[in-house]
């Protein structure tokens, strides 16, 4: 005869139980236990926002397929989108405001529901950080997951006049109240552990298996030099201009360059309209680079960054060229598997020998996909992110073990 029970259910009020194998490692095969549930707190709908793309989305799949239930909750929907972040529109951003409260109001009453609440930065982009404080006081364990030193002030050229709404200085409270903190680097780590020593950095990912090489899409007679990123970041794609500028003089048609993230960018002298970003296209306008950049300023925002664009070049096979600035230096081994550039005289050498240098490009770009995916892959952090989740349940999980007779 066998038997089993569970003496602890994990969300009470759920009632609901489920057979899986092995959530919690081989040694737990045959057990009968309550599926965890994962509330997602972000802003965005899923494949809209790279930050929530990169950072927990990819994972959601393999972590059903290990016996969690995931639940995305957003704020900003499509219609949203065209209004939010373009100048004025204030009473339309009132009733997003308006939408973004009734919506982490009704998640609010709902955080009993789950096991793990996992915050993406901020529960609501105006500066209270109530509803995060309910999430302290519920029956779920707090995650809280952050890829930038939003502590600083940043906010979008359409959002500036309401800048006085945002309070950064709710991130230290964020990070005391949770049970976990994810962080994007070590730099993001250091911060969050003055005021919570329970945070692991979690390495912003690739998903090697939807960004991989295509090389049909270069090498071809125009040389394309790409960046990628956002309305929010064009202002680090501005002070690439000057060395840009005079690489246009110096190649003249041998060069093109192309913006990704920005559909409103628009620089005539240099030929160039923005693309947008869609999760569909991704990966083909990253795959039409033959190089890619990223300029960086030096200061207290960017070495918060967590080297995205870069590592999106690189899993394609696209050569990078970074500044060397916060987890850039960590990525990049100059020229080996990409290269660093801090002044205009470093940029114009370093793209002007990759622009001349066919075999270099191949070079640095199969090392650079191999440095993707050993480090900073999900298939290379997928187990870190399920044993964190786990290890943050462990206490709450009692499992007696089928007897045998």
């Amino acid at each position: 005869m066998k038997s089993a029970k569970i003496t602890k259910t994990l969300c009470p009020a759920n009632k609901k139980y489920t057979r899986i194998i092995g959530i919690f490692g081989p040694e737990f095969t045959h057990f009968q236990y309550y599926m965890p549930r994962i509330l997602f707190i972000a802003s965005h709908r899923a494949n809209r926002s790279p930050s929530q793309r990169y950072r927990f989305e990819q994972y959601m799949d393999f972590l059903e397929k290990n016996g969690f239930q995931c639940t995305l909750s957003r704020i900003i929907d499509e219609k949203d989108d065209r209004w939010f972040y373009s100048e004025g529109n204030l009473f339309r951003k009132a009733l997003i405001l308006l939408k973004s409260l009734r919506i982490r109001s009704r998640d609010r009453r709902a955080y009993n529901n789950y096991d793990i609440v996992f915050v993406q930065r901020e529960a609501l982009m105006i500066g209270s950080s109530w509803f995060e404080r309910k999430i302290g006081r519920s029956k779920a364990k707090f995650l809280f997951d952050f890829d930038d030193s939003i502590w600083l002030m940043d906010t979008s050229d359409g959002n500036k006049k309401y800048e006085w709404l945002k309070n950064p200085q709710k991130t230290a409270d964020n990070i005391r109240m949770a049970d976990l903190v994810f962080a994007g680097n070590a730099y993001l780590a250091g911060y969050a552990r003055t005021y919570n020593p329970n945070t692991l950095i979690v390495p912003t990912t690739i998903d090697t298996d939807v960004h991989r090489p295509d090389h049909r899409l270069r090498n071809k007679e125009v040389l394309t030099i790409g960046w990628s990123g956002s309305k929010t970041t064009i202002k680090h794609f501005e002070s690439a201009l000057p060395f840009l500028k005079a690489l246009k003089e110096k190649y003249r048609d041998r060069i093109r360059f192309a913006v990704m993230g920005d559909p409103g960018y628009e620089n005539k002298e240099l030929g160039i309209k923005g693309i947008a970003w869609t999760a569909e296209t991704e990966v083909g306008i990253l795959n039409s680079f033959d190089i890619g950049i990223m300029p960086l300023p030096e200061d207290e925002w960017a070495k918060g960054k967590c080297g995205l664009k870069g590592l999106s070049y690189m899993a394609c096979e696209v050569p990078a060229v970074m500044s060397p600035v916060g987890v850039n230096t960590d990525i990049i081994r100059n020229r080996e598997n990409g290269m660093l550039a801090a002044t205009d005289e470093e940029w114009i050498a370093a793209l002007s020998e990759l622009i001349e240098n066919t075999a270099l490009r191949l070079e640095m770009g199969r090392k650079a996909r191999q440095t993707v995916l050993e480090k900073y892959s999900v298939e290379a952090n997928k187990r870190l992110y399920l044993e964190s989740l786990r290890g943050l349940l462990a206490d709450q999980t009692r499992i007696t073990q089928i007897s045998q007779i």
